[in-house]
């Protein structure tokens, strides 16, 4: 196992205990944090992000060696992108699945190697509702028609994404209680892959988003109106992954923590549903924002999202994952120092460095824990 991988928490300086009169560690981006009976080795998690490269759900080549890679340079925990619990769930027809038991080995193939590489391998389980059947980014991103082998997506209410989007179909109650199956069943087939974190898409304009949002929500019955009702389905997933998972394992939620319109889904309303994942045996809160609408006005900038992880943290008292523009090691870290979050999710800067965990030891004088097979390269360049 890496040398990432530390026996106890260490930080790179100390605190006084005024009451105890002692020095313990600072909390900082290379303490290890346990959650249930899970240990990162540090606080750097590589965020679920879609390779729009399977082919009828099925997990390959290619998957097992973006998300190796990341494990072999240094994450803590590797989250396997947004899979779809159904086949009319995937955001393209390229998206992973896990609505049959034949998906369940390619994943596993995946996860054994994570493992093996000293991270903790993770999936997020998704929806994408009223954005789903849409063609990857590189070809445009725009709906794909049925003779094209799309699909007529499902939303809560009978409300397209945007004007150039297809009319939604509006899900009955019965439709909603076979898909809380359909999550069900997918939380299984993930344990069965082997993961130890499992992750619910409760973010970025999916399904389950679009039940939370006004926006996207203009029910009448007990999934639409009241914050109550608005919350039911997600919670309603939440107890369904608790149940079946073992103790053990941790949960993640993914929450978009605001619009960022006027009417939509907010950060007060984000606070009381985290407080109520929480009494459902959620553990993390992975703090993103937006995608429910094309023409909110999202100020991005360095670090934009962490203040709603710290908002969340503080108000909810659940742990929170901070994500968006963490470029660099030292920021990271004072996102951890700080108490913003507990642990920092990166996408792009690892889709640009998958040893950027490697240059983050170095950054702060610590060994860097380059794979034994690279050894010689390293020792060489260190000359």
């Amino acid at each position: 196992m890496s040398e990432l991988a530390r026996e106890a928490p260490t930080g790179h300086g100390c605190r006084a205990d005024t009451q105890h009169d002692r020095e313990v560690p600072e909390i900082d981006l290379l303490t290890p944090y346990t959650m249930r009976g899970v240990t990162l080795r540090h606080r750097v998690v590589m965020s679920p992000m879609c390779q729009y490269s399977a082919r009828d759900g099925f997990a390959n080549d290619w998957h097992l060696v973006h998300l190796g890679s990341r494990a072999v340079g240094g994450a803590a925990l590797v989250m396997v992108e947004a899979t779809a619990i159904t086949p009319d769930g995937r955001i393209s027809p390229n998206d992973l699945g896990l609505w049959s038991d034949a998906h369940v080995e390619p994943l596993a193939r995946i996860a054994r190697f994570v493992e093996s590489q000293g991270a903790v391998p993770g999936i997020q389980l998704a929806h994408a509702g009223r954005k789903a059947s849409t063609a990857p980014p590189w070809h445009g991103g725009g709906a794909v028609a049925a003779s094209d082998g799309g699909w007529q997506p499902v939303a809560p209410s009978a409300i397209p994404f945007d004007a150039q989007s297809p009319m939604p179909h509006e899900l009955d109650e019965q439709e909603i209680d076979a898909l809380v199956d359909a999550f069900e069943a997918a939380a299984r087939r993930a344990l069965d892959a082997g993961f130890r974190v499992l992750e619910i898409h409760s973010a970025h304009g999916y399904l389950l988003h679009e039940f939370l949002s006004p926006i996207s929500n203009r029910r009448t019955d007990a999934y639409g109106g009241s914050l109550d009702n608005r919350m039911r389905l997600v919670l309603r997933v939440a107890e369904r992954f608790r149940a079946v998972m073992p103790p053990e394992l941790p949960l993640f939620v993914r929450l978009s923590a605001t619009d960022w319109i006027e009417g939509g889904w907010d950060v007060e309303g984000s606070v009381e549903l985290a407080k109520r994942l929480k009494v459902r045996g959620v553990d993390v809160i992975d703090v993103s924002s937006g995608g429910m609408t094309p023409v909110a006005k999202i100020p991005v900038a360095r670090g934009y999202q962490v203040p709603f992880a710290r908002r969340i943290r503080d108000d909810a008292d659940i742990a929170t994952g901070a994500v968006g523009l963490i470029t660099d090691a030292h920021q990271a870290d004072e996102v951890i120092t700080g108490g913003d979050a507990d642990l920092v999710l990166l996408g792009r800067e690892l889709l640009r460095e998958p040893y950027w965990m490697l240059r983050a030891q170095h950054a702060f004088d610590e060994e860097q824990s380059w794979p034994t097979q690279y050894g010689y390269a390293v020792r060489r360049r260190a000359k």
